[in-house]
């Protein structure tokens, strides 16, 4: 796992409620609206998304295990509030990053790599034809 446990509780108790109050404004910041898989309560979670190739994708710092990104994949959609606008998203899936893919910006993928983050989770938008697979 590229980060550690105890930083993921003190962002979802600390840190996710500040970036709640900006992500949904400020890219590369969003929120991804998703529900529990066995709560089935909303949850919205700051994250770092992209728009990359008619798709959007967001970097996995915590891993694929993380709780949010089990809900979307278990879900098969979510919403995702970006400047202001909010969108649907489907067919989640998550892909390993390799040093031909274009994920994300150049500089975010030195920095994911340095901390040793290599997992994605790509989606796209509403009634868009899913292109590639999860080997893509």
């Amino acid at each position: 796992m590229p980060l550690p446990r105890a930083l993921a509780r003190f962002n979802r108790v600390v840190t996710n409620r500040v970036l709640g109050l900006i992500a949904p404004w400020v890219p590369p910041f969003a929120v991804v609206v998703h529900r529990g898989r066995s709560s089935g309560r909303t949850y919205r979670t700051p994250v770092w998304a992209f728009h990359r190739g008619g798709r959007f994708v967001m970097a996995l710092t915590y891993g694929p295990g993380a709780d949010w990104a089990k809900n979307i994949v278990a879900a098969g959609s979510c919403g995702l509030i970006r400047m202001g606008t909010e969108r649907r998203l489907t067919s989640p899936r998550v892909v390993r990053a390799t040093p031909s893919r274009r994920l994300v910006p150049g500089f975010v993928a030195v920095v994911l790599r340095t901390i040793g983050v290599h997992d994605f989770l790509v989606l796209e938008p509403a009634g868009s034809a899913v292109r590639g697979s999860a080997h893509e």
